[in-house]
């Protein structure tokens, strides 16, 4: 089963969703808005892939934190600041039978 996690008015989330379809690959969508997210999920990603990889330092979300909450950031409490914050995901996770990746490129994508 493929999760993609986004957010639906995101322009790359978009891009993903449309190679999917094109590509006759089914999938769930799941909106990290409407749907929120698990600690349990976020726990997952970063054991995977790292938190770094997870958080989006391009994000209007990340450039309004408050700068001290950004330079405290760390593997102990990304996790919360992520699950409070969803918009703070880099987009899309894509949760392919376990497997996680981020972001969107055509040529790599599963």
């Amino acid at each position: 089963m493929i999760i993609l996690y986004g957010i639906k008015n995101c322009d790359t989330v978009k891009k993903a969703q449309k190679w999917l379809e094109k590509n006759q690959r089914e999938y769930r969508f799941h909106d990290l808005r409407i749907d929120g997210i698990r600690t349990e999920t976020i726990a997952t990603w970063i054991e995977q892939i790292g938190w770094e990889t997870v958080l989006n330092k391009r994000s209007t979300s990340w450039r309004n934190l408050d700068n001290a909450v950004q330079q405290g950031l760390n593997a102990e409490n990304i996790t919360s600041l992520l699950q409070e914050n969803p918009t703070l995901i880099k987009r899309p996770v894509l949760d392919v039978d376990g497997i996680i990746s981020v972001g969107f490129n055509a040529d790599t994508f599963n």
